[in-house]
């Protein structure tokens, strides 16, 4: 059985030195992905690559067959941001993902970008908005449950993708100040690149010992992981093309391989469930997709 759906690596989201991303992303060159996304989309001060060391990255990843997608900042903060930015837009290689409206500005008339999970787009106005000004994909926003993606893809675009975030932690916020600094007495603007001590975020835990939160610079993931395994009938029934995996240091190509073998048929969602369990760096919960609180799993039994 040969599966419609397609798996997408979102970004890395933390900051991890530039041997151990060329490293991870030789091999995600093997791995059963077909789009690759690539870039900082967190913070602008981390300086171990530049766009021409992700754009080196690209190209080795297309000449193993994959799409590859260059990410935008989620947050910008300075003009510096805006430059690279310009150059990002500009790059004339490679689709680029919006996920700010200063991105959406750049890209208006262009053809063929993503409209990324950060851009809020909840309706079937504001996508058909978005398709007029060029995109072809849009990610839905994290959070969205299946009556929210029901509703827009009822009436989606011609030519428009829809992709829908299925694994990872659940990137929750971005915010001006940098929450791993704070954490360790810095200032933002002397913060020691601290983030990078930490290749999975930092974890927050609740006064009862419950792992709650990630804390990632100026980002704020969820502990648990966001898995839509069990949900791969209403996904292809809704008409959904692509699944988004975020990406976490530990055990990927073996992830993926669940994951792709899952959407093909080779695994049940319980089976594939199952065998995730001691990859993941969490427990996995699905409950925005239920309209319910985000961090619950809704039935999932592990045996």
């Amino acid at each position: 059985m040969t599966s419609d759906l397609r798996l997408a690596l979102g970004p890395v989201p933390y900051y991890w030195p530039r041997e151990l991303l060329c490293a991870f992303y030789a091999a995600m060159a093997e791995a059963p992905v077909a789009v690759v996304y690539l870039g900082e989309q967190v913070c602008s001060r981390r300086h171990e690559m530049r766009l021409e060391d992700w754009l080196e990255i690209a190209d080795r990843l297309a000449a193993h067959g994959k799409e590859v997608v260059l990410s935008s900042q989620a947050l910008l903060e300075s003009e510096g941001d805006l430059k690279l930015l310009r150059r990002v837009v500009e790059n004339g290689r490679y689709r680029v993902e919006a996920n700010d409206m200063s991105a959406v500005r750049l890209l208006s008339g262009q053809a063929c970008w993503v409209a990324g999970p950060h851009l809020n787009i909840y309706n079937p106005q504001t996508l058909g908005l978005f398709a007029e000004l060029g995109a072809t994909r849009w990610a839905a926003p994290i959070e969205v449950t299946r009556q929210v993606l029901a509703g827009v893809l009822a009436s989606r675009p011609a030519g428009v993708e829809a992709e829908v975030f299925a694994y990872g932690r659940l990137p929750l916020a971005f915010s001006a100040r940098c929450f791993t600094a704070r954490r360790f007495n810095l200032q933002k603007e002397n913060c020691e690149y601290r983030c990078g001590d930490f290749p999975d975020g930092l974890p927050l835990k609740t006064g009862d010992g419950v792992p709650f939160l990630i804390l990632n610079g100026i980002q704020t993931q969820s502990a648990r992981v966001y898995c839509l395994l069990q949900e791969l009938p209403a996904l292809r029934e809704l008409g959904v093309n692509l699944l988004r995996v975020s990406p976490h240091s530990q055990n990927m190509p073996e992830v993926l391989a669940v994951l792709r073998a899952c959407c093909d048929g080779a695994l049940s969602p319980q089976e594939a469930l199952e065998d995730l369990a001691p990859l993941m760096p969490e427990a996995p919960c699905n409950g925005f997709w239920h309209n319910r609180a985000g961090l619950e799993q809704a039935y999932f039994h592990p045996s």
